[in-house]
């Protein structure tokens, strides 16, 4: 079976006869756009800013009609002094929620996960805070230059104190959301909704394009091998792009990498079974590689996520197991809607006529779950609370999930048991963390073996 090697890289123009022809931006970059857009604290905030300017320009344009009621006509003197406070209000409030921002670094990257800052980043309400601030400090600071000794923009400055109400109830609803919504159960909860959420998408799509079954693979013939120059973790790929451009050159992609590995420079990003030769920089560019991972196409590291705030809670320098207790709780809701799905170790897409196009690694059963147990077993080996939940989960699974998955149960059943028996020399200690409790320590009483 002969192979060729190629080099993908997608930012690269295409170089035809004597002149260069750009290429178009390609899905990878597309996406790290997206991304970064997504995670910018500073787009949105600006977006504010230009159209409080634009406003105060209207403001100060439709002012001078007649009809406004008399409280909305203000000296230049009172109008200079609403506007200038209006301004030194914004910044401050700004440096405000540029405090919190600090706070919740701090509370991530000690007591819960850095991982979960890239979900803190995207957090729409926050956006909406600091681009209502910043638009109100450009509306106030832009309609404070219209003011002069015989003409105020009355409308404007009625408008401004309209902005700072505006600005402060969104405050208020943020710190209720941030004193809240920062609590590792409350994160746990919204980390595993997005989790589950992404299984479910990514089972719908595979469901609708998978091959039919019993299509056969490429065997023999030609292999190009295109290699991935810059290196990163693999964040996403564009299946409908890669079944698309296998059946414009028809053959077979394999990905040599499932989403979340990291891809070291110079490895086979991509396999090409078939006779053609597609360019490699335009297939590279289907795939987004990038410092770490993310959600969108990898619910595993939601569960990376949960496991991590979990065995943060059982730190000794925490050692706040009942954290541990909750985020199981969540956790035991992820592995049920893994275990719905019914993933595969190997996936393979189909292009409209039903031949396969795409060939793609997985993530089976026995990953999530060995992810979601294994650390917290270790860490939480002295805790009968998180011993007996563990239990409690373990067993639950047992009694909802398929017969292929049972194997997989019973062997963490079994490394429970030999975790507990190692731990508990006392036999009345082994048997309280035997017991099967959803509370971990205080629900009904269910010995274990």
């Amino acid at each position: 079976m002969g192979k060729r090697e190629l080099h993908g890289q997608a930012a690269e123009p295409l170089r035809t006869g004597k002149s260069w022809e750009p290429m178009m931006m390609s899905w990878a970059a597309r996406f790290r756009l997206r991304q970064h857009a997504k995670a910018s604290l500073w787009i949105v905030p600006l977006i504010g800013l230009l159209l409080g300017a634009l406003l105060a320009e209207w403001a100060a344009g439709v002012d001078g009609t007649d009809g406004l009621p008399g409280d909305w006509q203000y000296s230049a003197t009172t109008a200079s002094n609403v506007l200038s406070s209006v301004v030194g209000a914004m910044i401050a409030l700004l440096g405000f929620v540029v405090t919190i921002g600090v706070l919740v670094i701090q509370q991530a990257t000690g007591t819960l996960s850095p991982r979960y800052m890239r979900l803190w980043y995207r957090d729409r309400l926050q956006k909406a805070v600091l681009a209502t601030f910043t638009g109100t400090f450009a509306y106030s600071f832009s309609l404070l230059r219209k003011i002069e000794s015989d003409s105020v923009p009355d409308l404007g400055v009625t408008l401004s104190g309209v902005a700072v109400s505006v600005s402060l109830m969104l405050l208020l609803i943020y710190l209720n959301r941030f004193t809240h919504n920062l609590r590792p159960v409350a994160i746990a909860d919204l980390v595993g909704r997005l989790g589950a959420k992404v299984v479910l998408q990514g089972t719908e799509r595979i469901r609708r394009s998978a091959a039919a079954e019993g299509a056969s693979l490429p065997s023999g013939g030609p292999v190009t091998r295109i290699r991935c120059e810059p290196g990163g973790v693999l964040q996403a790929f564009d299946v409908a792009g890669l079944v698309a451009a296998a059946v414009r050159h028809d053959c077979v992609f394999v990905t040599a990498h499932q989403v979340g590995d990291f891809v070291p420079p110079g490895t086979t990003l991509v396999e090409v079974h078939g006779p053609t030769r597609p360019d490699p920089r335009r297939v590279a560019g289907l795939f987004a590689l990038g410092t770490e991972r993310t959600i969108e196409q990898d619910p595993a590291f939601a569960l990376r996520i949960l496991v991590d705030i979990a065995i943060r809670a059982l730190s000794p320098a925490v050692n706040d197991p009942t954290t541990a207790v909750q985020v199981l709780n969540h956790i035991d809701t992820f592995l049920h809607v893994v275990g719905q799905a019914r993933l595969g170790a190997r996936y393979v897409l189909a292009d409209s006529q039903g031949r396969p196009r795409l060939v793609v690694p997985g993530r089976g059963w026995e990953d999530y779950l060995q992810l979601a147990v294994t650390e917290i077993r270790e860490y939480g080996a002295t805790s009968p609370q998180v011993c007996r939940r563990l239990r409690a989960m373990l067993e639950g699974l047992l009694e909802s999930q398929p017969p292929e998955h049972l194997p997989a149960l019973r062997a963490e059943l079994a490394l429970l048991d030999d975790s507990v028996r190692r731990t508990f020399a006392d036999p009345a200690r082994r048997a309280a963390a035997n017991t099967t409790d959803r509370q971990g320590l205080g629900g009904g009483r269910h010995p274990g073996p």
